[in-house]
C-alpha cells in the first residue's frame, strides 16, 4: 500500500500566492480609482488642446476668408525659420529670459532671502510686505503701473530732472530692459520665499562652524549655501523660467512689443500672426516651438535636480 507524502504548508502557500496574483490587479485597479478623475481632466484640459493644437501647426487654418484648412506638413515651420521676425522674437525671447529670470528674479531673490535672515522682525515686515504686493498685483495692473514709471512724462524721469540728470522715454529707447526691470519688479518675490525656505533649513551648526574657522561671508555663500540649496535653485530656475517664456499681458501693457518689434518677444508674435493676421496655423506652430523651448529648459533643469549634491 503506497503512501502519499504531502509537504505541510505547500498546498496553503500555493493558494497564497495564485489569490496575491488574482487579486493584483484589483488592488491596481483600486490605487488608480483615486486618480482617474485627475487624469481624465488632464487629457481633456492639457493634453486634448495640446495634441489638437499640434494638428493645426501642421496646417494653413486662418480666422477669416477660408472655407476649409488643408494639411500643409512642416510649410509653417520652415516660414518660421526664414522670417526675419520670427527670429528677431526668439532673440528678444532669450534676452528677456536671461535678464528678467535666470539673472534678474533668480539672484535678486537669493540676495533678498539672505539679507532678510540677518534683519531685524520691523524690516522683514515691511521688505517681505512690499515685494510679495509686486507679486500678487494682476498682471495688467503690474504693466500699467510701470508703463507709468517709464513713460516720458513717467515717475522715472521725473526722479532724474529733479536730480539734475539726463532723462529720456525708456519704453522708446531701451523698450526690452523696461520691460525685463518690470519682470524683475513683479516676479522676486517668488523666489524669495523659495530661497528663504532653503535657507532655513541649513544647519546653523555648519554656518557657524564654518564660521569660526574664518570663512568669510563670500566663501561661506560659494562653499556652503549654495552647494546646500542647489536643488532649490534648480526648482526655482526651472518655474521661473517657464512662467517668464510666457510672459504676455505685462509687455502687452507697456510696449504692445513696440516701436516696431523692439520689445515683440514669441508669445506676442505669436498673438499677431494668429489673431491679429489671421493666420491660426502659422501662429499655432510658433506656439508649438515654445513649447518645445519650455520643455528643453525643464529637461535641462530636471537634469540638474537629479544631481545629487
Amino acid at each position: 500500500m503506497s503512501v502519499t507524502r504531502r509537504t505541510p504548508g505547500l498546498g496553503g502557500r500555493g493558494a497564497g500566492v495564485g489569490a496575491v496574483s488574482r487579486s493584483s490587479p484589483v488592488r491596481a485597479l483600486s490605487r488608480a480609482l483615486p486618480v482617474a478623475p485627475a487624469l481624465v481632466l488632464l487629457i481633456l484640459f492639457l493634453a486634448g488642446p495640446i495634441a489638437y493644437c499640434a494638428y493645426i501647426a501642421f496646417t494653413d487654418l486662418q480666422l477669416t476668408g477660408q472655407a476649409e484648412s488643408s494639411f500643409t506638413g512642416f510649410d509653417n515651420f520652415r516660414t518660421a525659420f526664414r522670417d526675419e521676425a520670427f527670429l528677431n522674437a526668439v532673440w528678444l525671447t532669450l534676452v528677456f529670459t536671461v535678464l528678467s529670470s535666470l539673472v534678474g528674479q533668480n539672484t535678486l531673490g537669493l540676495a533678498l532671502a539672505s539679507l532678510m535672515q540677518r534683519a531685524s522682525k520691523p524690516v522683514r515686515t515691511v521688505v517681505g510686505g512690499i515685494v510679495i504686493t509686486a507679486w500678487v498685483l494682476p498682471e495688467v495692473v503690474a504693466g500699467f503701473l510701470l508703463y507709468a514709471f517709464f513713460r516720458r512724462e513717467g515717475t522715472l524721469n521725473a526722479v532724474l530732472d529733479w536730480l539734475h540728470l539726463p532723462s529720456q522715454n525708456w519704453l522708446f529707447t531701451l523698450p526690452i530692459l523696461a520691460v525685463s526691470f518690470a519682470n524683475v519688479w513683479r516676479g522676486t518675490a517668488f523666489s524669495m520665499l523659495v530661497y528663504s525656505a532653503a535657507l532655513n533649513e541649513i544647519p546653523k551648526e555648519i554656518t557657524e562652524a564654518a564660521e569660526v574657522d574664518g570663512a568669510g561671508g563670500w566663501r561661506r555663500m560659494w562653499h556652503i549655501t549654495l552647494p546646500m540649496i542647489r536643488r532649490s535653485i534648480g526648482t526655482n530656475l526651472m518655474l521661473n523660467t517657464l512662467q517668464t517664456l510666457s510672459v504676455f499681458g505685462l509687455i502687452w501693457v507697456m510696449t504692445r512689443g513696440g516701436p516696431g518689434n523692439r520689445s515683440q518677444t514669441l508669445p506676442l508674435f505669436m498673438y499677431e500672426q494668429a489673431f491679429q493676421k489671421s493666420m491660426i496655423g502659422y501662429g499655432t506652430a510658433v506656439a508649438l516651438l515654445l513649447l518645445v523651448v519650455g520643455s528643453l529648459f525643464s529637461l535641462v533643469y530636471m537634469r540638474l535636480l537629479r544631481t545629487e549634491v
